[in-house]
C-alpha cells in the first residue's frame, strides 16, 4: 500500500500551501516595511516642522551669543516625544549643546537641510541657522535633531499586530478550505481508483472494470472510460489470440518441411561462403594495418592542434594584458595633464591671494588704530581722513587682486571640469579657446611665446568640451616643449573656419619642425622624440583618438625641419545656431 504521506494529493496540497505561506510572509513583511517607512517619513516631516518652529528664535539667540537661551531651547526640544537627541553648533563647528542620543557631525557647518541615517538605529535632520540682517545673510551655526527606530516601532506597533493577526486568520481559513476540497475532489477518488485497480483479475475481465463514485464528470470519469475501454480491448484480443494459436500450429508443420529442404541448400552454400570468408579475413588484416597507421597520424595531428591551441591562448592572454596596460597609460597621461594644469593655476592664484591677505592685515591694523583713538577721544579730522584714504587704497588693491584670482579660478574650473568629464554641452568656440589658453598661462608667463586666435564670434557647437581642452592642451604643450625647445620667442596661430556641415581648425607654430621619418610615426602610441627625458609618446596618440573616434572627425599633420608644424582638424558640426 502506498504511504499516505507520499500521495499525490498530499504533495500537491503541501506545495500549494507552502507557496501561499511564503507569499503571505512576503506580503506581510512588505506591509510592515511600508508602515515603517511611512512612519519614518512622518517623523522626518515633524522634525522639519520643528525647524520652522524653533529656527527663528534659535538663530536670534546664536546671533546675540545668548548660549544659555540656545541650551534652554535644546532642553525644551528634548522634551518632545519624537526627539531623542539635539546638537547645536556655532559657525566654527563648536558644540553649544549635545543632548541625548547623537552622532558625530562633520567639521564643516551644514549648508542645507538633510535627513541622514546613523549607526545605532538613529537618524537625524540637520539644518543651518542663517541670520538675515540688512539684506545680508550670515551662517551662525547649525542644528541636528535626532530620532530613532524605537520611536517608529512604538507608532506602528498596533498596525504590525493587526497585519500579523490578519495574515494568521486568512492562512488558517484557507488551509481548512484547501484540505476539505482536496479530500473531496482528489484524495477520496484516488483511493477508490487504487483499490479497484488492485482487484484486477486477468481471468475475469468483465468484473475488473472500474465503477468510480464521483459527483460530476471530470478527469476521473475520462480515466474510468479509458480503462474500461482497455479491458474491452483485452477481451477482444484474447479471442483473436486463441484463433492465431491454431493457425500457428498449422504453420509450424509446414515450416518443418521447409527446414529440411533449407538445410540441404545451406550445406551447399556453406562451402562457397568458407572461401569468401578466407578472402574477407585477409582483407580484414590489411584494413587493421591501415587503421593503425591512420590512428597514429590522427594522434600526431591532435598533438599539433593542442600545441597550436595552447600557443593561441597564450597570445590572446598577452594581447589582453597589453591592451589593459595601454589603456592605463593613456588614462595616466590624461590625469598628468590635468595635474600640471592644477599646479600652474595654484601657483598663479597664490600671488593675488597673498596680496589680499596682506591688504586685509593692513586694513585691520588701521582700523584698530582708529578705534583706539576714538575710545581715548583723541580722534581728529586728519586721522579720519588718513584712515579713509588708506582704507580706500587697501579696498581697491584687495578688490583688484580678488577679481584677478576669481578670473583665474573661473577659467581653470571650467577647463578642469571639462577635462574630467565627457558630458556634451553647447559652447562658444572662441570663448572656450580663450579659457583654455588662459588656463595654460602658468606655462607661458615665463616665456615670450605668442598665441594668436582667429575665430568668428558666432561659432557655437555642441560637443564634449573636455575633448577639445585635451586636444588643444596637448598641441600647445607639444609646441612649447618640443617645437620651441631652443627658441626664446615662438608663435602659435589657431585659425577656425566654419562650413555648412563641418568645422576646420588650422593649428600651426614656427618651431623646429619634424623630419619625415618622425612625421610618419607622429600619431603612433608610445612614439616620442624625448625618450628618457620624461616623454611617453601618448600625447599625440590620445589627440588622434579623441578627434577620430570621440569627435568623429579627421586630423592631418604637416611639417618640415626648420619650418614648424601644422595640424588641420576637420570636425563635423553636431548642432549649430
Amino acid at each position: 500500500m502506498t504511504n499516505e504521506k507520499s500521495t499525490l494529493s498530499k504533495k500537491l496540497l503541501t506545495r500549494v500551501l507552502s507557496v501561499y505561506f511564503i507569499l503571505t510572509v512576503i506580503v506581510t513583511a512588505g506591509q510592515i516595511v511600508t508602515e515603517y517607512v511611512n512612519a519614518k517619513s512622518h517623523i522626518a516631516g515633524e522634525l522639519q516642522t520643528l525647524k520652522n518652529t524653533f529656527s527663528t528664535s534659535l538663530t536670534r539667540a546664536m546671533w546675540e551669543l545668548n548660549m544659555a537661551q540656545a541650551k534652554s531651547i535644546a532642553v525644551g526640544l528634548m522634551e518632545l516625544p519624537i526627539v531623542e537627541g539635539v546638537q547645536i553648533r556655532d559657525e566654527n563647528g563648536q558644540y553649544i549643546a549635545d543632548l541625548g542620543r547623537t552622532s558625530e557631525q562633520p567639521n564643516s557647518p551644514i549648508i542645507k537641510g538633510v535627513v541622514q541615517d546613523h549607526v545605532g538605529g538613529t537618524f537625524g535632520y540637520s539644518f543651518p541657522l542663517i541670520f538675515e540682517f540688512s539684506g545680508r545673510t550670515s551662517l551662525v551655526g547649525d542644528v541636528a535633531l535626532y530620532s530613532s527606530a524605537q520611536i517608529i516601532f512604538s507608532r506602528i506597533e498596533v498596525g504590525i499586530f493587526f497585519l500579523i493577526g490578519n495574515a494568521i486568520i486568512k492562512t488558517a481559513f484557507l488551509v481548512f478550505l484547501f484540505m476539505s476540497a482536496f479530500r473531496t475532489m482528489l484524495t477520496n477518488p484516488l483511493n477508490e481508483l487504487r483499490q479497484q485497480i488492485s482487484d484486477f483479475d486477468i481471468d475475469d475481465l468483465e468484473s475488473s472494470k472500474l465503477h468510480l463514485n464521483v459527483p460530476d464528470k471530470n478527469e476521473f470519469t475520462l480515466l474510468e472510460q479509458a480503462y474500461n475501454g482497455l479491458i474491452d480491448g483485452m477481451a477482444d484480443f484474447q479471442k483473436r489470440l486463441n484463433g492465431a494459436q491454431a493457425e500457428l500450429q498449422d504453420a509450424n508443420r509446414l515450416l518443418d518441411d521447409h527446414n529440411i529442404s533449407l538445410e540441404q541448400e545451406v550445406a551447399k552454400k556453406t562451402a562457397t561462403l568458407s572461401k569468401i570468408m578466407l578472402d574477407l579475413e585477409q582483407q580484414k588484416d590489411e584494413l587493421i594495418v591501415n587503421q593503425r597507421e591512420l590512428r597514429q597520424e590522427n594522434e600526431n595531428r591532435q598533438f599539433i592542434e593542442d600545441e597550436l591551441r595552447k600557443r593561441n591562448n597564450e597570445l590572446a592572454s598577452s594581447m589582453d594584458t597589453l591592451q589593459l596596460a595601454k589603456d592605463q597609460l593613456v588614462e595616466s597621461e590624461r590625469m598628468a595633464s590635468l595635474g600640471g594644469l592644477v599646479a600652474g593655476i595654484a601657483h598663479d592664484v597664490n600671488t593675488p591671494l597673498g596680496v589680499g591677505v596682506t591688504a586685509t592685515s593692513f586694513l585691520q591694523e588701521r582700523l584698530n588704530t582708529l578705534e583706539k583713538a576714538y575710545q581715548e577721544k583723541t580722534l581728529t579730522g586728519s586721522t579720519m581722513n588718513t584712515f579713509l584714504s588708506d582704507a580706500q587704497q587697501t579696498i581697491t588693491l584687495l578688490t583688484n587682486n580678488l577679481n584677478r584670482a576669481s578670473n583665474l579660478i573661473s577659467s581653470f574650473k571650467q577647463v578642469a571640469v571639462d577635462q574630467a568629464s565627457e558630458a556634451e554641452r553647447e559652447i562658444n568656440l572662441k570663448e572656450y579657446l580663450n579659457e583654455i589658453i588662459q588656463s595654460l598661462a602658468p606655462s607661458l608667463k615665463k616665456t615670450q611665446h605668442v598665441i594668436n586666435i582667429s575665430c568668428p564670434d558666432s561659432v557655437v557647437i555642441v560637443c564634449a568640451p573636455g575633448m577639445l581642452a585635451q586636444i588643444f592642451t596637448n598641441m600647445v604643450m607639444n609646441s612649447i616643449i618640443h617645437g620651441f625647445e631652443d627658441m626664446s620667442k615662438g608663435t602659435i596661430d589657431i585659425k577656425v573656419t566654419q562650413q555648412p556641415e563641418t568645422l576646420t581648425i588650422d593649428y600651426s607654430d614656427n618651431g623646429k619642425g619634424l623630419p619625415q621619418d618622425s612625421l610618419a610615426k607622429h600619431f603612433d602610441a608610445f612614439y616620442t622624440t624625448r625618450r628618457g627625458k620624461g616623454g611617453s609618446g601618448l600625447g599625440t596618440h590620445i589627440m588622434y583618438n579623441l578627434v577620430t573616434q570621440t569627435l568623429k572627425g579627421d586630423i592631418e599633420v604637416f611639417s618640415e625641419p626648420g619650418k614648424g608644424l601644422q595640424y588641420v582638424l576637420t570636425i563635423p558640426l553636431h548642432s549649430q545656431r
